[in-house]
This record gives C-alpha cells, sequence and structure tokens, in this order.
C-alpha cells in the first residue's frame, strides 16, 4: 500500500493556488497543518470534553440523527450478514446528547459504534463558520461535520471534489482511483448504507478468497493518517475508506462540483445505458462501447469537428433548444 505525498498548506491556503497545484492532478493530497490555527483545532487539541464544549456553543437546539451500532460491529457501520439490512440504527437525538453520548463512550471498555455523519454546519451550529473558515473551497461547497467514537466509514466514493479536515482525534485515508471499481466488489446501487455505493471487502481484513481481485486494489491503494490540523483533498470519483482511530473523533469536510451538468444527472444516463445494453450480445456490446468512447467520452477528440456547425445535428453544441428536443426524444424512448 503507497503512502500518499504529502503538502505543506504555505503557499496553498489561497483557492486560486490550490486549483494551480493542487486540483489539476486529480490525485489525493495531504495538506499537513492546513488549519492548525482553526480555534476548533485548538480546542481538540486540549481534550475530547474541550472540543464539545467549543461545538455547544454554537448549537441552535434543531434535531440530529446519530447512528447507533452495537459493540460486536467494531465500528464498522455495514449490512447485516445475509444483507436483509444494516448492523446500526439511525436514532433521533440532539447534538449535545449525541456529543455526551460519544464522550461518555470512551470509559466503556466495549462501547457501542456511535457517529454523527455528514452534517450542515449551516443547519445545526451555523455560527461555527465564522471562526473556522476555509478559503480553498468555492463559496457554495457549505461544510458539514462528523463527529464520532473509533468507527469505520466503508469504502465509497462521492460524486465531488472534497476536502475533509481533521478537528479532534486522528483519521486513517485509504484511497483508491475510480478505475479499481472492477476490484473492489460494490454492493447495490440502490440498497445503500448512506447514499454512496459501498466495496464489500473489509479492509482490515480482507477476503481474498472471496474477493480474489481486491489484491489488485490493494496493489494501488494510497493511504495517510491525519491528526488535528491536517486536511486531506480527495477527488471527484476517487474510492475511500475513513477510519477514525481515537475514542473521540472531529472531522470537518466541504464538498463541490462545480461542473455538475445541467442537462441531466450522469447517474441517469448510467442506469439507462444499463436498461438497454448490458444484456445485448457481446459483439453489440462492444459496436456500442465504441460509439459511447467516441461520442459520449471524445476519446479520439470532437467527433463532430469535422462538419460545418449547422450540419452537427444533436452531436453539436447543447443550445437549450437542442437539449430540449432530446429529452423529447428520451421521454418518448423511456415510456414506451
Amino acid at each position: 500500500m503507497q503512502w500518499m505525498q504529502s503538502r505543506s498548506p504555505n503557499g496553498v491556503r489561497s483557492r486560486a493556488r490550490f486549483l494551480e497545484e493542487i486540483a489539476p492532478r486529480n490525485a489525493p493530497a495531504v495538506l499537513r497543518g492546513l488549519v492548525r490555527d482553526w480555534p476548533a483545532v485548538e480546542a481538540g487539541r486540549r481534550s475530547p470534553e474541550a472540543a464539545c464544549a467549543y461545538l455547544k456553543r454554537f448549537d441552535i437546539g434543531r434535531p440530529q440523527e446519530i447512528l447507533v451500532g452495537p459493540p460486536e460491529i467494531g465500528g464498522r457501520f455495514f449490512y447485516r450478514e445475509d444483507m436483509s439490512g444494516f448492523n446500526f440504527e439511525r436514532q433521533r437525538t440532539t447534538l449535545p446528547d449525541a456529543l455526551d453520548r460519544i464522550l461518555a463512550s470512551g470509559r466503556d471498555p466495549r462501547p457501542a459504534a456511535l457517529y454523527v455523519e455528514s452534517t450542515p454546519v449551516a443547519e445545526r451550529i451555523p455560527d461555527f463558520s465564522r471562526e473556522n473558515a476555509l478559503d480553498l473551497a468555492p463559496p457554495s461547497a457549505g461544510p458539514r461535520i462528523w463527529i464520532g467514537n473509533a468507527t469505520i466509514v466503508q469504502t465509497h466514493f462521492d460524486l465531488n471534489d472534497n476536502i475533509a479536515c481533521v478537528l479532534a482525534g486522528r483519521r486513517r485515508f485509504t484511497l483508491f482511483p475510480p478505475d479499481q471499481i472492477g476490484n473492489l466488489y460494490v454492493g447495490p446501487l440502490d440498497f445503500t448504507l448512506s447514499g454512496p455505493p459501498v466495496s464489500m471487502v473489509d479492509l482490515n481484513a480482507p477476503d481474498l478468497e472471496r474477493f480474489p481481485r481486491f489484491a489488485q486494489a490493494q496493489a494501488v491503494a494510497q493511504s495517510a493518517e491525519l491528526e488535528p490540523g491536517d486536511a486531506i483533498y480527495i477527488p471527484y470519483g476517487w474510492w475511500h475508506q475513513v477510519e477514525a482511530l481515537a475514542p473521540f473523533n472531529m472531522l470537518l469536510n466541504y464538498w463541490w462540483n462545480e461542473s455538475r451538468p445541467a442537462n441531466g444527472a450522469p447517474f441517469d444516463a448510467m442506469l439507462h445505458a444499463v436498461m438497454v445494453l448490458r444484456d445485448l450480445p457481446e459483439q453489440q456490446r462492444a459496436v456500442w462501447r465504441s460509439l459511447f468512447d467516441h461520442y459520449a467520452f471524445k476519446r479520439d477528440g470532437e467527433p463532430v469537428g469535422h462538419l460545418p456547425p449547422a450540419q452537427r445535428g444533436m452531436m453539436g453544441a447543447m443550445s437549450a433548444e437542442r437539449v430540449r428536443q432530446i429529452k423529447a426524444i428520451l421521454l418518448r424512448a423511456v415510456g414506451r
């Protein structure tokens, strides 16, 4: 397993420098000490109790969800053995109560797995961002906070760029390039733990008899451990597992996708392709693979660049009128 090269935040604290030096590499990057001066990080370094007291200052009293799993799962939120459900439950509470439960679990020799996941700061602790702000992410990237004890977020991917900042505790990130999907043995797309599909492989105890191709993913995996004040950049589509290593852990992340297409969701296009193409004979799938590579993914360059603009038809520039025409064709086709 490879270890990611760390980058000093000196010189990349501005979004312009981030876009110039980090993002174009399309590879994970650890930014040591990026948010070390945040008050939240200072509180987290003092103690878990100080970190919780700091967060409670900003709470506005809205309901909060917490994931709760029995001690037997070892902090790994996942499916039940028969995949009829999950090995955890979601409970309604408040943020102060969730924080108190996570703190108390640190005194339990066999603690339950407790996790406050993906909570929008603006909805629960809005004034937090006034004291803890990051310039690297675009303004549209509203921060989300993640708090728990020693838990594992199973290997998954997000259709966003991501900067994750450790505020308290320690986190181990293990990442795989998008092209490793065939070696990660992905679970259901429509029955997921928290939104994105996950790998079925336990990274800490991989069953290579059941999942033999995972050995190829292991060979190209990248890993890093982050301390309070450190951050990591995870590019769009990179698979990653996040393991919290301390009895109390707190992380803040920023998701964004400034290239989100206005003409439809790529996932919907994939579902339609699966429905129409997946069960064709191999020879026919090969033909459509070439057509997709040529027209959709531009493997050979601009596919209609040799034609006059007025004669490029549906493959021309996506004007509002052309989008309406294509959608009308698709609606008729799907409705058959």
